[in-house]
Protein backbone atom coordinates (compact mmCIF):
# COMPACT_ATOMS: atom_id res chain seq x y z
CA UNK A 1 0.00 0.00 0.00
CA UNK A 2 1.40 3.12 -0.88
CA UNK A 3 2.74 5.78 1.91
CA UNK A 4 2.01 9.31 2.11
CA UNK A 5 4.38 12.03 3.79
CA UNK A 6 2.15 14.70 5.02
CA UNK A 7 2.07 18.19 7.07
CA UNK A 8 -1.51 19.49 9.10
CA UNK A 9 -2.65 21.39 11.88
CA UNK A 10 -4.42 20.69 14.65
CA UNK A 11 -7.07 22.17 16.38
CA UNK A 12 -4.85 24.49 18.21
CA UNK A 13 -2.47 25.28 14.85
CA UNK A 14 -0.02 23.10 15.87
CA UNK A 15 2.04 21.91 13.25
CA UNK A 16 2.00 18.26 12.49
CA UNK A 17 4.34 15.79 10.72
CA UNK A 18 3.19 12.30 10.06
CA UNK A 19 3.12 9.61 7.86
CA UNK A 20 0.24 7.54 6.60
CA UNK A 21 -0.62 4.42 4.32
CA UNK A 22 -3.39 4.73 1.89
CA UNK A 23 -4.42 3.03 -1.41
CA UNK A 24 -5.17 6.86 -3.13
CA UNK A 25 -4.25 10.46 -2.08
CA UNK A 26 -7.64 11.39 -1.48
CA UNK A 27 -8.22 8.46 1.04
CA UNK A 28 -5.21 9.72 2.72
CA UNK A 29 -6.58 12.94 2.82
CA UNK A 30 -10.12 11.88 4.33
CA UNK A 31 -8.58 9.82 6.79
CA UNK A 32 -6.37 12.82 8.31
CA UNK A 33 -9.26 15.19 8.31
CA UNK A 34 -11.29 12.58 10.30
CA UNK A 35 -8.37 12.38 12.80
CA UNK A 36 -9.38 16.33 13.36
CA UNK A 37 -6.33 17.24 11.28
CA UNK A 38 -6.19 19.94 8.44
CA UNK A 39 -4.01 18.92 5.52
CA UNK A 40 -1.47 21.41 4.44
CA UNK A 41 0.57 19.34 2.28
CA UNK A 42 1.13 15.65 1.28
CA UNK A 43 3.35 13.84 -0.65
CA UNK A 44 3.37 10.29 -1.76
CA UNK A 45 6.59 8.36 -0.58
CA UNK A 46 8.42 7.05 -3.47
CA UNK A 47 9.31 3.04 -3.38
CA UNK A 48 13.19 2.43 -2.89
CA UNK A 49 12.57 -0.64 -4.17
CA UNK A 50 10.98 0.29 -7.63
CA UNK A 51 13.74 2.77 -8.10
CA UNK A 52 16.88 0.04 -7.65
CA UNK A 53 14.74 -2.05 -10.08
CA UNK A 54 14.91 0.32 -12.69
CA UNK A 55 18.60 0.48 -12.30
CA UNK A 56 19.47 4.37 -12.01
CA UNK A 57 21.37 3.31 -9.02
CA UNK A 58 24.65 3.14 -9.44
CA UNK A 59 26.99 -0.22 -8.94
CA UNK A 60 28.38 -0.09 -5.49
CA UNK A 61 31.68 -1.83 -4.04
CA UNK A 62 31.62 -3.79 -0.71
CA UNK A 63 31.77 -1.22 2.23
CA UNK A 64 32.98 -2.82 5.90
CA UNK A 65 32.46 -1.18 9.12
CA UNK A 66 30.83 2.35 9.96
CA UNK A 67 32.63 5.93 8.88
CA UNK A 68 35.94 7.35 10.38
CA UNK A 69 34.79 9.96 12.84
CA UNK A 70 37.20 12.35 11.25
CA UNK A 71 35.06 12.07 7.88
CA UNK A 72 31.80 13.18 9.59
CA UNK A 73 33.26 15.43 11.48
CA UNK A 74 34.44 17.21 8.14
CA UNK A 75 31.06 16.52 6.79
CA UNK A 76 29.08 17.86 9.28
CA UNK A 77 31.09 21.10 9.27
CA UNK A 78 30.95 21.82 5.47
CA UNK A 79 27.19 20.87 5.62
CA UNK A 80 26.62 23.61 9.08
CA UNK A 81 28.53 26.05 6.21
CA UNK A 82 26.41 25.22 3.64
CA UNK A 83 23.26 24.96 5.36
CA UNK A 84 24.18 28.83 6.46
CA UNK A 85 25.19 29.96 3.54
CA UNK A 86 21.29 29.49 2.83
CA UNK A 87 21.08 26.55 0.07
CA UNK A 88 18.51 24.18 0.20
CA UNK A 89 19.26 20.49 2.24
CA UNK A 90 18.78 18.34 -0.54
CA UNK A 91 20.69 20.52 -2.43
CA UNK A 92 23.99 20.90 0.12
CA UNK A 93 23.83 16.94 0.33
CA UNK A 94 23.89 15.98 -2.98
CA UNK A 95 27.23 18.45 -3.40
CA UNK A 96 28.70 16.69 -0.51
CA UNK A 97 27.47 13.15 -1.78
CA UNK A 98 28.97 14.26 -4.96
CA UNK A 99 32.44 15.13 -3.89
CA UNK A 100 32.92 11.95 -1.40
CA UNK A 101 34.91 9.13 -2.17
CA UNK A 102 33.34 5.88 -2.64
CA UNK A 103 32.63 4.52 0.98
CA UNK A 104 30.06 3.84 3.63
CA UNK A 105 29.50 8.09 4.19
CA UNK A 106 29.27 8.34 0.37
CA UNK A 107 26.57 5.83 -0.24
CA UNK A 108 24.88 6.79 3.05
CA UNK A 109 24.06 10.17 2.06
CA UNK A 110 23.11 8.73 -1.18
CA UNK A 111 20.54 6.87 0.81
CA UNK A 112 19.35 9.79 2.21
CA UNK A 113 19.06 11.85 -1.06
CA UNK A 114 16.64 9.42 -1.89
CA UNK A 115 14.81 9.14 1.22
CA UNK A 116 14.26 12.74 1.47
CA UNK A 117 13.30 13.18 -2.22
CA UNK A 118 10.82 10.52 -1.20
CA UNK A 119 9.17 12.68 1.73
CA UNK A 120 11.18 12.24 4.33
CA UNK A 121 12.90 14.81 6.81
CA UNK A 122 16.37 15.11 7.12
CA UNK A 123 16.46 13.39 10.05
CA UNK A 124 14.06 10.04 9.21
CA UNK A 125 16.86 9.85 5.82
CA UNK A 126 19.48 9.39 8.49
CA UNK A 127 18.18 7.14 10.73
CA UNK A 128 17.74 4.91 7.70
CA UNK A 129 21.56 4.59 7.71
CA UNK A 130 22.81 3.48 11.45
CA UNK A 131 26.39 2.66 10.69
CA UNK A 132 27.21 6.22 9.60
CA UNK A 133 24.86 8.13 11.83
CA UNK A 134 24.46 7.30 14.87
CA UNK A 135 21.05 8.04 17.49
CA UNK A 136 22.91 11.38 18.67
CA UNK A 137 23.64 12.33 15.37
CA UNK A 138 19.81 11.75 14.22
CA UNK A 139 18.32 12.96 17.69
CA UNK A 140 20.12 16.54 17.68
CA UNK A 141 19.00 16.77 13.89
CA UNK A 142 15.43 16.04 14.61
CA UNK A 143 15.82 18.27 17.30
CA UNK A 144 17.02 20.68 15.12
CA UNK A 145 14.12 20.03 12.93
CA UNK A 146 11.95 20.46 14.86
CA UNK A 147 13.39 24.15 16.66
CA UNK A 148 13.47 25.43 13.02
CA UNK A 149 17.44 26.12 14.20
CA UNK A 150 18.72 23.15 11.95
CA UNK A 151 22.00 25.50 10.95
CA UNK A 152 23.05 26.33 14.81
CA UNK A 153 22.46 22.18 16.04
CA UNK A 154 24.78 21.42 12.92
CA UNK A 155 27.55 24.12 14.15
CA UNK A 156 27.36 22.54 17.68
CA UNK A 157 27.63 18.89 16.63
CA UNK A 158 30.29 20.28 14.53
CA UNK A 159 32.12 21.81 17.72
CA UNK A 160 31.24 18.34 19.85
CA UNK A 161 32.71 16.09 16.86
CA UNK A 162 35.90 18.19 16.45
CA UNK A 163 36.01 18.23 20.03
CA UNK A 164 36.24 14.12 20.78
CA UNK A 165 38.38 13.54 17.72
CA UNK A 166 41.32 16.17 18.83
CA UNK A 167 40.87 14.38 22.02
CA UNK A 168 41.38 11.27 20.69
CA UNK A 169 44.07 12.20 18.58
CA UNK A 170 45.92 13.60 21.57
CA UNK A 171 45.61 9.92 23.80
CA UNK A 172 46.87 8.20 20.05
CA UNK A 173 49.62 10.66 19.43
CA UNK A 174 50.97 9.98 23.29
CA UNK A 175 50.64 6.50 23.01
CA UNK A 176 52.73 5.73 19.72
CA UNK A 177 55.99 6.09 21.00
CA UNK A 178 55.65 3.64 24.06
CA UNK A 179 53.89 1.24 21.99
CA UNK A 180 56.39 1.57 19.30
CA UNK A 181 59.35 0.87 21.76
CA UNK A 182 58.07 -1.50 23.03
CA UNK A 183 57.44 -3.34 19.67
CA UNK A 184 60.97 -2.58 18.90
CA UNK A 185 62.21 -3.76 21.74
CA UNK A 186 60.56 -6.95 21.76
CA UNK A 187 61.52 -7.82 18.55
CA UNK A 188 65.18 -6.87 19.40
CA UNK A 189 65.43 -8.90 22.72
CA UNK A 190 63.88 -11.91 20.87
CA UNK A 191 66.11 -12.22 17.87
CA UNK A 192 68.92 -12.05 20.13
CA UNK A 193 67.80 -15.00 21.91
CA UNK A 194 66.97 -16.75 18.98
CA UNK A 195 70.06 -16.28 16.88
CA UNK A 196 73.25 -14.73 19.30
CA UNK A 197 72.93 -16.64 22.50
CA UNK A 198 72.65 -20.20 21.02
CA UNK A 199 76.17 -19.38 18.99
CA UNK A 200 77.62 -18.57 22.63
CA UNK A 201 76.03 -21.68 24.38
CA UNK A 202 77.82 -23.94 21.81
CA UNK A 203 80.96 -22.03 21.96
CA UNK A 204 80.86 -22.38 26.01
CA UNK A 205 79.35 -26.34 25.54
CA UNK A 206 82.95 -26.83 23.23
CA UNK A 207 85.32 -25.57 25.73
CA UNK A 208 83.42 -27.54 29.10
CA UNK A 209 82.83 -24.12 30.58
CA UNK A 210 81.22 -24.93 34.35
CA UNK A 211 78.47 -21.61 33.48
CA UNK A 212 77.08 -19.35 36.44
CA UNK A 213 73.76 -19.30 37.64
CA UNK A 214 72.78 -15.72 35.38
CA UNK A 215 74.34 -17.23 32.38
CA UNK A 216 72.84 -20.83 33.14
CA UNK A 217 69.16 -18.62 33.19
CA UNK A 218 69.93 -16.82 29.69
CA UNK A 219 70.51 -20.45 28.50
CA UNK A 220 67.18 -21.21 29.74
CA UNK A 221 65.21 -18.34 28.03
CA UNK A 222 67.03 -18.29 25.32
CA UNK A 223 65.88 -22.26 24.54
CA UNK A 224 62.56 -21.50 25.36
CA UNK A 225 62.08 -18.53 23.17
CA UNK A 226 63.40 -21.14 20.23
CA UNK A 227 61.35 -23.94 20.88
CA UNK A 228 58.21 -21.36 21.66
CA UNK A 229 58.98 -18.56 19.35
CA UNK A 230 55.33 -18.29 18.64
CA UNK A 231 53.74 -17.39 22.39
CA UNK A 232 54.94 -14.26 22.14
CA UNK A 233 53.19 -12.78 20.06
CA UNK A 234 50.12 -15.27 20.94
CA UNK A 235 50.28 -15.21 24.40
CA UNK A 236 48.79 -11.10 24.38
CA UNK A 237 46.37 -12.17 21.61
CA UNK A 238 45.28 -15.01 23.08
CA UNK A 239 44.25 -12.55 26.01
CA UNK A 240 42.69 -9.91 24.18
CA UNK A 241 40.58 -12.76 22.12
CA UNK A 242 39.73 -14.18 25.96
CA UNK A 243 38.78 -10.68 27.22
CA UNK A 244 36.48 -10.23 24.02
CA UNK A 245 34.97 -13.51 24.35
CA UNK A 246 34.00 -12.84 27.85
CA UNK A 247 32.87 -9.37 26.96
CA UNK A 248 30.35 -10.86 24.69
CA UNK A 249 28.41 -11.66 28.43
CA UNK A 250 26.40 -9.46 30.33
CA UNK A 251 28.45 -10.40 33.76
CA UNK A 252 31.41 -10.31 32.14
CA UNK A 253 31.35 -7.00 30.56
CA UNK A 254 30.43 -5.37 33.92
CA UNK A 255 33.26 -7.28 35.60
CA UNK A 256 35.99 -6.42 32.97
CA UNK A 257 34.57 -2.52 32.67
CA UNK A 258 34.54 -1.94 36.30
CA UNK A 259 38.33 -3.76 36.05
CA UNK A 260 39.65 -1.46 33.41
CA UNK A 261 38.64 1.95 35.21
CA UNK A 262 40.22 1.21 38.64
CA UNK A 263 43.45 -0.48 37.01
CA UNK A 264 46.57 0.72 38.60
CA UNK A 265 47.84 3.87 36.08
CA UNK A 266 45.59 3.38 33.25
CA UNK A 267 42.50 3.15 34.65
CA UNK A 268 42.26 6.82 36.01
CA UNK A 269 42.99 7.88 32.34
CA UNK A 270 40.14 5.98 30.74
CA UNK A 271 37.77 7.14 33.15
CA UNK A 272 38.33 10.63 33.11
CA UNK A 273 38.43 10.54 29.35
CA UNK A 274 34.93 8.54 29.55
CA UNK A 275 33.75 11.61 31.89
CA UNK A 276 34.70 13.85 29.35
CA UNK A 277 32.80 12.64 26.42
CA UNK A 278 29.43 11.95 28.22
CA UNK A 279 29.27 15.07 30.15
CA UNK A 280 30.15 16.59 26.92
CA UNK A 281 27.32 14.43 24.58
CA UNK A 282 24.78 15.05 27.01
CA UNK A 283 25.55 18.83 27.32
CA UNK A 284 25.15 19.16 23.70
CA UNK A 285 22.00 17.09 23.57
CA UNK A 286 20.19 19.13 26.46
CA UNK A 287 21.94 22.69 24.61
CA UNK A 288 20.14 21.17 21.27
CA UNK A 289 16.50 20.73 23.24
CA UNK A 290 17.06 16.64 23.27
CA UNK A 291 14.29 15.60 25.57
CA UNK A 292 16.40 14.93 29.17
CA UNK A 293 15.41 10.84 28.95
CA UNK A 294 16.18 10.61 25.49
CA UNK A 295 19.51 12.79 25.80
CA UNK A 296 20.37 10.17 28.83
CA UNK A 297 19.52 7.24 27.27
CA UNK A 298 21.86 8.30 23.69
CA UNK A 299 24.85 9.50 26.60
CA UNK A 300 24.42 5.95 28.36
CA UNK A 301 24.49 4.20 24.91
CA UNK A 302 27.56 6.25 23.61
CA UNK A 303 29.32 6.10 26.90
CA UNK A 304 30.81 2.63 25.97
CA UNK A 305 31.30 1.18 29.90
CA UNK A 306 29.01 -0.58 31.65
CA UNK A 307 29.55 0.72 34.72
CA UNK A 308 28.50 4.22 33.26
CA UNK A 309 25.71 2.59 31.03
CA UNK A 310 24.44 1.63 34.72
CA UNK A 311 24.81 4.91 35.81
CA UNK A 312 23.00 6.91 34.00
CA UNK A 313 20.16 4.20 33.55
CA UNK A 314 19.59 4.56 37.26
CA UNK A 315 19.72 8.09 36.55
CA UNK A 316 16.99 8.10 34.10
CA UNK A 317 14.70 6.34 36.13
CA UNK A 318 15.00 8.31 38.87
CA UNK A 319 13.86 11.47 36.93
CA UNK A 320 10.87 9.60 35.42
CA UNK A 321 10.19 9.35 39.18
CA UNK A 322 10.54 13.28 39.41
CA UNK A 323 13.96 13.37 41.33
CA UNK A 324 16.45 15.61 39.65
CA UNK A 325 19.70 14.51 37.97
CA UNK A 326 22.36 15.13 40.61
CA UNK A 327 21.77 13.75 43.90
CA UNK A 328 20.84 9.84 41.89
CA UNK A 329 24.41 10.99 39.74
CA UNK A 330 26.00 10.69 43.03
CA UNK A 331 24.48 7.90 44.60
CA UNK A 332 24.57 5.05 41.72
CA UNK A 333 28.40 6.26 41.06
CA UNK A 334 29.78 3.46 43.46
CA UNK A 335 30.41 0.31 40.99
CA UNK A 336 29.97 -1.93 44.11
CA UNK A 337 31.57 -5.39 44.51
CA UNK A 338 31.31 -7.66 41.30
CA UNK A 339 32.76 -11.22 40.92
CA UNK A 340 33.67 -11.19 37.42
CA UNK A 341 35.79 -7.82 38.69
CA UNK A 342 37.38 -9.63 41.12
CA UNK A 343 38.59 -12.64 39.12
CA UNK A 344 40.16 -10.38 36.72
CA UNK A 345 42.12 -8.43 39.58
CA UNK A 346 43.30 -11.77 40.63
CA UNK A 347 44.60 -12.83 37.29
CA UNK A 348 46.06 -9.99 36.52
CA UNK A 349 47.12 -7.68 39.59
CA UNK A 350 49.42 -10.63 41.16
CA UNK A 351 46.99 -12.51 42.93
CA UNK A 352 46.45 -11.76 46.28
CA UNK A 353 47.95 -8.68 46.02
CA UNK A 354 45.13 -8.04 43.29
CA UNK A 355 42.05 -9.03 45.42
CA UNK A 356 43.09 -6.63 48.19
CA UNK A 357 43.49 -3.52 45.80
CA UNK A 358 39.92 -4.07 44.78
CA UNK A 359 38.42 -4.65 48.21
CA UNK A 360 39.74 -1.43 48.82
CA UNK A 361 38.76 0.20 45.43
CA UNK A 362 35.63 -1.02 44.67
CA UNK A 363 33.86 1.46 46.82
CA UNK A 364 34.94 4.67 45.18
CA UNK A 365 32.90 6.42 43.10
CA UNK A 366 33.98 7.28 39.46
CA UNK A 367 31.90 10.80 39.62
CA UNK A 368 33.73 13.06 41.27
CA UNK A 369 31.79 15.76 44.04
CA UNK A 370 33.32 18.29 41.51
CA UNK A 371 30.63 16.72 38.96
CA UNK A 372 28.02 16.54 41.10
CA UNK A 373 28.05 19.66 42.35
CA UNK A 374 28.10 21.76 38.97
CA UNK A 375 25.27 19.74 37.81
CA UNK A 376 23.35 20.76 40.59
CA UNK A 377 24.31 23.65 40.41
CA UNK A 378 23.30 23.71 36.40
CA UNK A 379 20.32 22.26 37.34
CA UNK A 380 19.06 24.58 39.61
CA UNK A 381 19.80 27.96 37.56
CA UNK A 382 18.76 26.71 34.68
CA UNK A 383 22.19 26.58 32.59
CA UNK A 384 22.50 22.17 32.54
CA UNK A 385 24.19 22.76 29.39
CA UNK A 386 26.19 25.11 30.33
CA UNK A 387 27.70 23.70 33.27
CA UNK A 388 27.97 20.08 31.66
CA UNK A 389 30.26 21.61 28.80
CA UNK A 390 32.64 23.05 32.12
CA UNK A 391 32.87 20.05 33.47
CA UNK A 392 34.01 18.16 29.92
CA UNK A 393 36.35 21.04 29.09
CA UNK A 394 37.75 20.48 32.85
CA UNK A 395 38.18 16.85 32.32
CA UNK A 396 39.30 17.07 28.73
CA UNK A 397 42.68 19.31 30.09
CA UNK A 398 43.17 16.41 32.62
CA UNK A 399 43.46 13.92 29.85
CA UNK A 400 45.54 15.76 28.03
CA UNK A 401 47.55 16.21 31.25
CA UNK A 402 47.30 12.82 32.31
CA UNK A 403 48.39 11.38 28.90
CA UNK A 404 51.88 13.66 28.58
CA UNK A 405 52.80 13.10 32.37
CA UNK A 406 52.44 9.03 31.72
CA UNK A 407 54.14 9.73 28.35
CA UNK A 408 56.93 11.30 30.38
CA UNK A 409 57.03 8.54 33.30
CA UNK A 410 57.09 5.93 30.29
CA UNK A 411 60.16 7.23 28.70
CA UNK A 412 62.15 6.67 31.29
CA UNK A 413 60.90 3.22 32.67
CA UNK A 414 61.27 2.18 29.11
CA UNK A 415 64.28 3.42 29.56
CA UNK A 416 65.33 1.22 32.45
CA UNK A 417 63.47 -1.79 30.88
CA UNK A 418 66.05 -1.82 28.04
CA UNK A 419 68.93 -1.11 29.72
CA UNK A 420 68.31 -4.18 32.57
CA UNK A 421 67.45 -6.71 29.65
CA UNK A 422 70.61 -5.50 27.82
CA UNK A 423 73.44 -5.49 30.67
CA UNK A 424 71.61 -8.83 31.96
CA UNK A 425 72.46 -10.43 28.55
CA UNK A 426 76.02 -8.71 28.32
CA UNK A 427 77.06 -9.46 32.01
CA UNK A 428 75.72 -13.65 31.55
CA UNK A 429 77.50 -13.98 28.79
CA UNK A 430 80.84 -12.01 29.86
CA UNK A 431 81.36 -13.25 32.90
CA UNK A 432 82.30 -16.96 30.94
CA UNK A 433 84.21 -15.19 28.33
CA UNK A 434 86.67 -13.80 30.91
CA UNK A 435 86.79 -17.15 32.62
CA UNK A 436 87.27 -18.85 28.81
CA UNK A 437 89.99 -15.84 28.23
CA UNK A 438 92.11 -17.07 31.79
CA UNK A 439 91.97 -20.73 31.03
CA UNK A 440 93.37 -20.27 27.28
CA UNK A 441 96.02 -17.88 28.60
CA UNK A 442 97.02 -20.36 31.65
CA UNK A 443 97.17 -22.81 28.89
CA UNK A 444 99.59 -21.11 26.51
CA UNK A 445 102.02 -20.71 29.82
Amino acid sequence: MPTFQFEAMDATGAEIRDVIEAPTEEEAQATIRQMGYFVTKITAKKSRKKTDAAGTKKKRGLVFGGVRSRDLSAFTRQLSILQDAGLPILRSLRILAGQAKPGRLKYSLEDTCDEIEGGSTLSEGMAKSPKCFNRLYVNMIKAGEAGGALELILQRLADFLERAESLKRKVRAALIYPIVVVLVAVGILTFIMISIVPKFEDIFGDFGLELPLMTRALMNISKWCVNYWFLIPGIPISIWLTVKLIRKFKHGRIGWDQFILKVPVFGNLIEKNILARTTRTLGTLVASGVPILEALNITRDTSGNAIFERMYTKVSEAIREGEAIAKPMKEHSVPGFHPMALFFWFVFVFGPIGLLVYLIKHKQRIVDDIVVNMVDVGEETGELDTMLYKVADTYDEEVAVLTEGLTKLMEPLLILFLGGAVGFIVIALFIPLVSLIENLSSAKR
